[in-house]
């Protein structure tokens, strides 16, 4: 059930470039986050991945993914140990704002460190197989197709000439 204030509230949503991150762990599972049902978000009380805005601070966007696991989950990444997946981009320009994008990189974790994630955004996390995070009710629609694209990867190939 879609949060009471998911299509009422006022409160102004900042769009800008964002990060988030296809956290699998050892046997292809997804770890996602329940997103806090606060209105000043973006889909408040909804799954999805981790991640969020890019700050001016970070140093590239694997830095921001970086500083948003660790924020989110405790967890510290090492460089490199997330590699870019995929990207999706929305026009905003409604709204005065041009193209906003999201980034998505794709991180794998062992059952040690999930068993040592403290949250620190998010109302609470799960270990998911594909079928189940996109059977998920109230899933981000934008990281369900992010999280698709990469079940799928496999299926996706080029176009043939010809």
């Amino acid at each position: 059930m879609l949060p009471a204030h998911f299509l009422t509230d006022t409160h102004p949503l900042r769009g800008e470039d964002a990060v988030a991150a296809i956290i699998t762990v050892e046997d292809g599972r997804y770890l996602l986050q329940l997103r806090d049902d606060i209105p000043r978000i973006f889909y408040p009380g909804h799954w999805g991945c981790f991640g969020g805005a890019l700050e001016p601070s970070d140093a590239s966007i694997e830095a921001g993914l970086r500083r948003e696991v660790a924020e989110e989950t405790g967890i510290e990444l090492a460089p490199g140990a997330a590699t870019y997946f995929t990207e999706t981009a929305f026009d905003l320009a409604f709204a005065g704002l041009g193209i906003v994008r999201r980034f998505y990189y794709e991180a794998r974790l062992d059952e040690a460190q999930i068993a040592r994630l403290k949250l620190g955004e998010g109302s609470r996390f799960a270990v998911l197989t594909a079928r189940e995070a996109l059977s998920l009710p109230l899933l981000v629609p934008y990281d369900g197709f992010a999280l698709w694209l990469h079940a799928n990867r496999g299926r996706i190939v080029a176009r043939s000439t010809g």
